[in-house]
């Protein structure tokens, strides 16, 4: 995700403490980010296949989530206040994260 600054996690947990549903919300809202790339990242016909980096779907400890990269407040304002409003909206938990990248092997 954002090397620079934190990313939120957005949990489908409603602050109720309720399963947010349906249960493919996390896959939907990244889906509708797809489009929101870094610049210079692939365009053309191989640009649909996949989520943006800065908005990823994922499990934790059994519970869907999106982590949405900070990056994306400067690629398109609109866009995070889109998934910060859709967070707000619907209850659900927020987190901030900073994500540690993967190390390569030894």
């Amino acid at each position: 995700m954002g090397s620079a600054g934190l990313d939120v996690v957005i949990w489908g947990i409603t602050r109720e403490g309720r399963t947010f549903r349906p249960s493919d919300w996390a896959e939907r809202l990244a889906g509708a980010m797809a489009c929101f790339r870094p610049a210079g990242s692939a365009g053309g016909i191989a640009a649909y296949i996949g989520y943006s980096p800065f908005c990823v779907p994922t499990t934790v400890n059994g519970v869907k989530c999106v982590i949405v990269s900070e990056a994306l407040r400067d690629v398109e304002p609109m866009a995070w206040d889109f998934v910060m409003n859709f967070a707000r909206d619907n209850k659900l938990q927020l987190a901030e994260a900073c994500l540690v990248p993967d190390m390569p092997p030894k």
